[in-house]
């Protein structure tokens, strides 16, 4: 298996693997890009198999990570996807090999999940095989996974920001994302507006530009999280399909 590293030398000419031939997607690609660019020097690795599809991981350094989480001295994987006909071929343990390799001498690494599995996260059943454990929850399923590699080390935990509603979002739908995937930005700038004209509900976009302030965020999954009328909805990227289905079950809460 041959594992390829992006660098600033390659990331122009290679795919990132999640959106390779969907041109909708296009400027969320250059957009992705560019944020593991400024990211590199904060010691991210992209690192993925060397075929045309979903078979990547991404990780950095805890205290650079994206994420409200308190977790110095732990590498933080960001990203983990193994997809379709490149399942249970062994490309997920190489890749999360690499990782653990690169952290050693750290406290561990760590990684958001969920109680059962959900699209967008880390399956916490193939971790909990990989020596994983569960370090700390957050409303409504959110779990952070820790393989501890030095024992005595603090165990790593969520920010108080994700514990509470944020009061601010009291309007509508607001939506928190970042540059971290490529998918997002289509959705957030089509998806969005067809959501708020089909429904009649307003639309708050909120664009996390820093680690900052995406460690103060009041969502786990800074890549996209929704809430509606300040409650936390759905971490998964809305399309109006999805939508009408969620609205079922709160437009009369």
């Amino acid at each position: 298996m041959k594992l390829l590293t992006l660098t600033e030398e390659n990331l122009e000419r290679e795919h990132i693997c999640c959106a390779i031939a969907d041109q909708k997607t296009a400027p969320g690609v250059s957009l992705k890009k560019a944020w593991l660019r400024n990211r590199f020097q904060d010691g991210l690795v992209f690192r993925k198999a060397d075929v045309r599809g979903k078979v990547f991981i991404e990780y950095l350094p805890a205290e650079n990570a994206w994420c409200p989480i308190d977790a110095d001295g732990y590498m933080f994987i960001n990203c983990f996807w193994v997809a379709g006909r490149y399942q249970n071929q062994g490309y997920g343990a190489e890749l999360l090999h690499s990782c653990l390799h690169e952290a050693t001498g750290k406290n561990g690494v760590v990684i958001v999940s969920s109680l059962k599995k959900r699209p967008y996260l880390s399956d916490k059943a193939y971790l909990l095989k990989k020596g994983f454990e569960v370090a700390d929850t957050a409303p409504p399923y959110f779990e952070l996974l820790v393989k501890r590699l030095q024992g005595d080390a603090a165990m790593p935990k969520f920010r108080d920001t994700v514990k509470t509603p944020p009061l601010s979002f009291s309007r509508g739908l607001t939506v928190l994302y970042t540059d971290q995937c490529p998918f997002v930005e289509y959705h957030v700038q089509k998806e969005l507006d067809i959501i708020s004209e089909e429904f009649d509900i307003p639309i708050n976009r909120i664009k996390l530009e820093s680690r900052e302030q995406a460690r103060q965020s009041p969502a786990v999954f800074t890549t996209y999280t929704a809430f509606y009328q300040g409650e936390f909805l759905t971490h998964e990227i809305l399309t109006k399909a999805k939508f009408s289905k969620l609205w079922e079950k709160i437009k009369d809460a």
